[in-house]
């Protein structure tokens, strides 16, 4: 069975090859790398609501958050041992992510895969069986360590192995995946909260090896990349492989590209200093704001923090895991809308109807809690304005969740030639990972110091990113994968970094990327 179609080829015809059963499966099976990631931002915040975890590991926050209600709500969580648990995970993920592109690049997507998968279930028996910190901060090192190598390969075996007039409904599977296990984190600290004696954060933290497993074991079974396969010379596996996933033997002019990008890719002798030349420096500019202002967007604080976020602001316990629930179901429904959207509307128009709804979002949630809590953070509040509270934390989900979420991850996939994709992708994952690091370490102090105006300042950073998007982010959208490089050629201001010399000779791939601009 196979989706009938033909692959965009550079000179504005057509590959020939079909969207088959056998892609469909393999990006479905590679995708369940987002899963690890997804749990982990979901069940860090529900976990750290909870009593029991709080008395056993940070009893000075257990205290302050048992003070009477007058106490200042903006600050109670402030502590910095409390976010240390939940962003060491990121700044492992960002070391990581240097280290697997070595691996991802020499020895395959896959490899990379499983050894996140494998060191992930590692992290996550450390964290269920946790009888000090340092367990804890350990196994969510080892988390990390996963995180950091499924990051680095999952967009980019997804982008590879997909038709280029698919790619962005395929790789939005990894974004579907991630927000999949943010609501199933969700769902169980719900439940486990609700276990007598105690217990029920090490079940949480336990049950992170399921997803582990799942990515380990699928990995086991998943075919390498045609682009991988002809970068580590192995030319006859990698035209099967282009047979087999195109469904048609005709792959003659796609196999060329991929061993002209290959041949161009064995010339680079350091791909780290090849992409701080001039010629890529819009992949460059990409790599590195494209993965920070993602995390500016202010996503993390709900996402990590949820149920402390819904409990500093007067919910009780167990609402405020069922609020993060809600929002939890948002956000992996309003990814099918990207799924659904991409390939038809494009990257920009997306990007752009998300920034402007999320902008509108921060700046209403904001001022609900300025009328309610001012400025010394004392309050309480009433069902319905709690519900308007959760609802325009919803808006702000569902608006990342088709746009910046999966084309966070999606756009810098895509955008980079294989001579640098290796080490570029890993520079995407430690921007990526370093902001959420550092977001996930201060927001609670900064949520204590700017009170309402904290969701001002995300507001703000929306405002900049969607202007980004608007000036400078060109549209990819059904172009193939190895043609990507001519999209900046047309563009206003990236061509003035383009060495038009070095493509004077390959004209048929300028129609192509001047009817996507």
């Amino acid at each position: 069975m196979a989706v009938s179609g033909a692959l965009a080829r550079s000179d504005g015809k057509d590959y020939p090859g079909e969207m088959t059963v056998f892609v469909f499966l393999a990006c479905l099976v590679a995708s369940s790398g987002g899963l690890i990631f997804g749990y982990d931002i979901g069940i860090s915040g529900g976990v750290t609501s909870m009593d029991p975890f709080l008395v056993r590991f940070f009893p000075s926050v257990y205290a302050k958050e048992q003070e009477v209600v007058e106490t200042n709500q903006y600050c109670k969580f402030d502590s910095a041992l409390l976010t240390l648990f939940t962003s060491s995970l990121y700044l492992a993920a960002l070391i990581a992510s240097l280290f697997a592109s070595v691996v991802t690049r020499k020895c395959g997507r896959r490899m990379s895969m499983l050894g996140g998968g494998v060191i992930f279930l590692a992290g996550a028996i450390l964290n269920g069986f946790a009888i000090n910190i340092a367990m804890l901060i350990v196994g969510r090192i080892f988390l990390g360590i996963g995180v950091g190598f499924s990051n680095q390969a999952v967009p980019l075996y997804l982008s590879e192995m997909a038709p280029a007039k698919t790619r962005g409904m395929l790789n939005i599977s990894f974004q579907l995946m991630i927000t999949l296990g943010i609501l199933a984190a969700n769902l169980i600290n719900y439940f486990t909260a609700k276990i007598s004696g105690g217990w029920g954060w090490r079940l949480s933290l336990g049950l992170a090896a399921v997803p582990a497993l799942i990515m380990a074991g699928g990995s086991l079974f998943l075919p390498d990349t045609p682009n991988s396969l002809v970068a580590r010379g192995k030319e006859e596996e990698a035209r099967a492989m282009l047979r087999r996933i195109r469904g048609t033997h005709d792959v003659g002019l796609e196999y060329d590209d991929l061993v002209a990008a290959s041949e161009a890719s064995k010339a680079i002798e350091n791909p780290w200093k090849t992409l701080l030349e001039r010629r890529y420096r819009p992949q460059l500019a990409m790599a590195i704001l494209i993965p920070t202002l993602q995390q500016l967007t202010g996503i993390n604080v709900v996402m990590f923090y949820a149920p402390v976020l819904f409990k500093t602001i007067g919910f009780g316990g167990t609402a405020s895991l069922m609020s993060s629930v809600i929002s939890g179901g948002v956000n992996m429904l309003a990814t099918f809308v990207s799924i659904a959207a991409v390939d038809r509307l494009g990257r920009r128009k997306l990007l752009l109807e998300g920034g402007c709804q999320m902008i509108v979002a921060q700046f209403v949630l904001g001022t609900l809690i300025l009328i309610k809590f001012g400025t010394d953070g004392v309050a309480s509040i009433s069902r319905p304005y709690a519900i308007g509270v959760v609802f325009c934390i919803c808006v702000f989900v569902s608006a990342f969740a088709w746009s910046w979420g999966p084309l966070g991850w999606l756009v810098p996939s895509e955008i980079f030639p294989l001579e640098i994709r290796s080490a570029a992708q890993s520079m995407v994952v430690v921007f990526n990972m370093a902001f959420t690091f550092i977001i996930a370490q201060i927001f609670l102090m900064l949520l204590c110091k700017l009170k309402f105006g904290l969701f001002y300042f995300f507001g703000a950073c929306e405002l900049v990113m969607t202007l980004f998007v608007y000036f400078f982010l060109p549209e990819t959208k059904g172009i193939p994968i190895e043609e990507m490089d001519r999209i900046w050629g047309r563009h206003w201001y990236w061509k003035r970094f383009v060495d038009d010399a070095a493509g004077a000779g390959n004209n048929r791939k300028v129609q192509m990327a001047s009817n996507a601009v």
